[in-house]
């Protein structure tokens, strides 16, 4: 007889931003999870919850690395996305994301100014980070194919006031 397995949602954040790793141990608690264990590993906490609708919750899951399989949004994910594209911009640039100041010399003169960029091997990650962007309006560009720059001013401005620091 074989015992069976109980799905488990393991995000591991770094123990630099110890309010991410709150963040997400009250998001886990407010969608689904009854509880959530903290287990510290070196310079990061694996924060987790078992619970056999995760995958409900994350149909995307699945064998494989993320950017060798295809990541579709279910109709109900894309009409929450489309609520609050904010969130879910959040949620991407605080896991392959930065905002950093960024130094560009032009005829002897220094410019330095805030810039965000986020990065992932996954065509259709990107695609839906590109897409929450457009929703805001929110000007962006591609650096390279794995590379999306967010750098003028006021488009820097907006995803400031949805991304917030990770802290």
């Amino acid at each position: 007889m074989t015992s069976a397995r109980i799905p488990v949602l393991r995000i591991y954040c770094s123990d630099t931003w110890p309010n991410l790793i709150s963040l997400c141990d009250n998001a886990m608690r407010e969608v689904l999870a009854a509880s959530v264990q903290r287990v510290q590993k070196q310079g990061c906490v694996g924060v987790q919850s078992y619970g056999t609708h995760w995958p409900c919750l994350l149909p995307q899951h699945g064998p494989g690395k993320k950017h060798e399989r295809r990541i579709v949004l279910a109709d109900w994910q894309e009409r929450i996305v489309e609520t609050v594209p904010g969130d879910f911009l959040r949620g991407l640039f605080h896991s392959d994301g930065a905002r950093f100041a960024n130094r560009v010399t032009v005829r002897g003169k220094t410019y330095v100014y805030p810039r965000y960029m986020f990065v992932n091997e996954s065509t259709d990650i990107m695609g839906l980070c590109q897409w929450a962007l457009d929703l805001l309006g929110i000007a962006w560009r591609m650096n390279r194919p794995n590379s999306l720059s967010v750098a003028r001013r006021e488009a820097v401005a907006v995803l400031d006031r949805h991304v917030g620091p990770k802290s």
